[in-house]
């Protein structure tokens, strides 16, 4: 993540909701995920997606991107720790059934440079390079950046992708 300024406490955070008032939701969450950064957030619009690898019959989400710097004691695990707080706080129930619709759904897409592959977290995020609903906002926002461990940017990724997925930029 070279290419992008203040990149060793950059970390970009993916938001998702497809149950309840979903635009609300990842408005409000946007609201509280300043609090972890010492900057301002730079923030994507809000995507309304196909569900993708979901039990069918689920609803269409609403997706973003997030760009937060992290404080200078800040970790990917103790981020991810906070993640998983903020969403319990918004409803998040504990999985019964893969991908199933949920209230807030927060992922830790990278960290700076940071490279993790542990039980808990695994850094980039090892699919975000594979779905346009993270990319694609992830492009409004950070075009350049250079996930770690790949050679191309994000917006080289959207370019060659190839997916069916819907996706389609709702009104601010």
């Amino acid at each position: 993540m070279s290419r992008h300024p203040r990149c060793s406490r950059l970390a970009f955070v993916a938001l998702g909701s497809n149950l309840g008032a979903s635009r609300e939701v990842l408005r409000a969450a946007m609201q509280q995920l300043q609090a972890f950064s010492s900057q301002p957030l730079v923030k994507s619009s809000l995507w309304q997606t196909s569900p993708v690898d979901c039990p069918p019959g689920s609803p269409p989400f609403v997706n973003a991107v997030v760009g937060l710097v992290a404080g200078a004691r800040e970790t990917p695990k103790s981020l991810l720790v906070k993640l998983q707080a903020m969403e319990k706080e918004f409803g998040r129930q504990p999985k019964k059934i893969l991908n199933e619709p949920r209230s807030l759904d927060l992922d830790l897409i990278a960290f700076g440079g940071e490279m993790r592959n542990t039980p808990e977290l695994t850094l980039p995020h090892p699919r975000a390079h594979l779905r346009r609903f993270v990319l694609q906002p992830l492009a409004e926002i950070a075009p350049e950046v250079v996930l770690p461990g790949h050679a191309k940017t994000v917006e080289a990724w959207l370019k060659e992708l190839q997916s069916n997925e819907t996706i389609v930029r709702l009104a601010s």
